[in-house]
């Protein structure tokens, strides 16, 4: 039995790209002039999808469907065709027969090329060899593929092309959809557990006059109307923070943030961020939160807590490990920062070739050395709490220990999932610690945040002890679908442009 789809992929070798499009194109034009313009079919009847009739082929044995999907292989031998079709459900053989379309309707199958979306409506069997399969008694082109698939048997594998090109990674690489539908369902996921939880979703602006809530630089552009600068938000937080004010007690929102920052596994200058705020509670009650979010979700999408990342087990069922910001350090780098001071940790950093710069604190230089010694040991679910107040602008500072507050991350593979605090609610700390930042930006600090007026005011007015976390939706996806690279679970990730060329 000939097949099609090596021998138009075989052509391509040879020929280019270029003339196998003039080919298509030649095609379309001749089917315009026969009056049989694809283009023009406004509405077809999917009434069926692929993966329905496979699961369910004792139900369908026998009944009529009808299917619509991209035509990914064609194997023809004189007046019978088997060909594959593709939907977004999965993939499903149909059988074509000279007899059953009838004459006409045939020859122009024959012309039909590998990437032409069709409809084919028939009947449900299982074929000699026990393949479930569709034996076509109408087929309809629905669409003219113009450019040639990639080769099948190697597929697309050129990531940066996959990245450029997502709509034919999708296309080729059925894996990559599974991930972005299993994506979907993570976020759906999350919704259902804030809202059992009384959590309201909310929605603040992306267009910010003051980008604060982070450590980031952000995106800058102009509003032309009221002639002013405005800038990308950076984070959810101070605009959620202002509802708690209001009285909305429990919020969340889910949306893109945009730091000006670099590119690499972990980092896409756009993201996708989950802030939640809960009013009455603190830093202990958002990590029993994250705890009990992580292993739900992951039961939901997953069917389990224990997952494999990175060929290394992840367990999501035990008692997330809950360590200080100091006593990690010293674990991992015998370094012990509550028995030294400021000019001490300078000159431990030094001896241990750590980089600082002079305007740094002794809690900068605790932040450097957690980054150095302890990140690369986080593979199991790991609570760093307790971080120095001057690397946690907007975070209560601890009753006990004022040089320190009620912060923490969530560490998993290496990679920070979490950040959460006792918020800061003392307008007048909050303000004090805006000025620090102030003196931050002076001496060089595009990452540091500018005072925010109006957040002031809002905390003069009142805001209730308050827990806030925010999680970032992507890596977690990472977690839960096994992804190395951010890339992997955004759609269209930043990329650098190419010429024109």
């Amino acid at each position: 039995m000939q097949d099609e789809n090596i021998n138009v992929n075989a052509n391509e070798a040879k020929s280019g790209g270029n003339e196998q499009r003039q080919v298509r194109l030649d095609k379309l034009a001749a089917m315009r002039a026969a009056g049989n313009d694809p283009f023009t079919i406004t509405l077809a009847d999917q009434a069926q999808h692929a993966a329905e009739i496979a699961d369910n082929f004792d139900a369908f044995d026998g009944k009529d469907v009808s299917v619509c999907g991209r035509m990914m292989s064609k194997r023809r031998k004189g007046k019978v065709s088997f060909i594959d079709i593709r939907d977004r459900s999965g993939r499903i053989q149909a059988y074509v027969r000279f007899d059953d379309v009838g004459e006409e309707t045939y020859e122009d199958f024959k012309k039909w090329d590998i990437g032409d979306i069709i409809e084919i409506k028939g009947f449900v069997f299982r074929t000699n060899m026990g393949e479930i399969s569709i034996h076509a008694k109408e087929i309809r082109l629905l669409t003219k593929s113009l450019l040639p698939l990639p080769e099948k048997y190697h597929g697309l594998k050129d990531t940066d092309t996959r990245y450029r090109r997502r709509y034919l990674d999708l296309i080729m690489n059925p894996d990559v959809k599974d991930t972005f539908i299993k994506r979907s369902a993570v976020i759906r996921e999350i919704r259902n557990y804030l809202d059992n939880q009384g959590f309201i979703e909310v929605e603040t602006p992306i267009l910010v006059p003051n980008a604060g809530g982070a450590a980031a630089r952000p995106f800058m552009t102009h509003h032309n109307a009221l002639n002013e600068d405005l800038n990308l938000r950076i984070s959810l937080e101070l605009y959620l923070k202002r509802l708690i004010v209001g009285g909305l007690e429990r919020v969340y929102e889910i949306g893109r943030v945009f730091r000006n920052e670099g590119i690499d596994v972990k980092h896409n200058p756009e993201f996708t961020l989950l802030e939640l705020y809960q009013a009455y509670t603190d830093f202990h009650g958002m990590m029993d939160l994250v705890e009990s979010l992580f292993r739900h979700v992951a039961k939901e999408i997953c069917g389990t807590t224990t997952l494999t990342y990175d060929g290394a087990e992840i367990d999501l069922e035990k008692p997330f490990e809950r360590i200080t910001m100091i006593d990690a350090v010293k674990k991992y780098s015998g370094v012990d920062f509550s028995e030294i001071d400021e000019a001490q940790a300078k000159a431990i950093a030094k001896e241990r070739g750590i980089e600082f710069e002079d305007r740094h604190k002794k809690g900068d230089i605790l932040n450097l050395f957690f980054d150095e010694y302890v990140e690369e040991n986080l593979i199991q679910p790991t609570f760093i709490t307790e971080h120095p107040v001057e690397i946690s602008p907007l975070a209560k500072r601890k009753p006990t220990d004022p040089e320190y507050t009620e912060r923490f991350e969530l560490f998993i593979t290496k990679r920070e999932f979490a950040n959460a605090f006792s918020e800061l609610n003392d307008p007048i700390d909050q303000r004090g610690r805006f000025e620090a930042q102030e003196e931050l930006i002076k001496q060089g600090d595009d990452e540091a945040n500018h005072t925010d007026e109006d957040f002031l005011m809002a905390l003069e007015y009142g805001m209730p002890p308050t827990g806030g976390i925010g999680i970032g939706i992507d890596r977690f996806v990472m977690l839960l679908t096994d992804s190395y690279s951010i890339r992997d679970v955004l759609l269209f990730p930043t990329m650098k442009s190419l010429d024109n060329n």
